[in-house]
């Protein structure tokens, strides 16, 4: 069994498809512990399937590299084999991508290379592009540039806002977050392999 600690900093809906499929007793992953960097709205999700949550602020910290020692300490309680980054909106600082990759993987509203940042969505109606997409990838130091787990293409309609592209692409997003943590768990992706490729 897959043990996943999630980080969230906001409403957390890909963490609740992660928490509803493990519901099923199949599925080979668990969510055992939810982190934010914020008291976030999706500890409501952890909270009605009981799993335990923590958080770590910026904030309360004097550099980003005391937070990240932090954050790092929070997670290695739990010793998950994964961690999902779930809307998690702030930058980690290199030493905790090297201490936890590449059993780190993060969801982009985009088809990486293309549009990486915290902006994809808008970056690809305002490039007038027809299409864009969602991607998993393990994460790196780079910006959205760590090797791609699973892709897919979305459509940009005629007339499509920022919001309207961003309402389909999380639909995808979610389902290629739920079969890659599937396909890691099942062995089918080796996070390894794929890094050093």
């Amino acid at each position: 069994m897959l043990s996943l600690v999630v980080l969230i900093s906001g409403g957390g809906s890909n963490l609740r498809v992660l928490l509803e499929a493990a519901q099923d007793a199949e599925f080979p992953a668990r969510v055992i512990a939810v982190g934010a960097d914020r008291d976030a709205e999706g500890f409501e999700h952890a909270e009605e399937f009981g799993i335990p949550t923590f958080s770590v602020a910026l904030s309360n910290f004097p550099s980003r590299e005391a937070w990240g020692e932090a954050l790092l300490e929070q997670i290695a309680v739990w010793k998950p084999d994964l961690v999902v980054l779930s809307g998690f909106m702030k930058l980690l600082p290199p030493a905790v991508v090297e201490a936890l990759s590449p059993n780190l993987i993060n969801t982009h509203p985009a088809y990486l290379p293309e549009f990486p940042g915290a902006h994809g969505v808008r970056d690809a109606i305002n490039a007038g592009v027809d299409q864009s997409g969602a991607s998993v990838i393990v994460v790196d130091n780079g910006v959205d540039s760590g090797p791609i787990i699973a892709q897919q293409r979305v459509a940009v309609l005629p007339g499509d806002t920022e919001h309207s592209l961003h309402d389909r692409i999380k639909i995808v997003e979610r389902e290629l977050l739920v079969q890659s943590v599937l396909d890691i768990a099942n062995g089918h992706i080796n996070l390894k392999e794929l890094s050093l490729a």
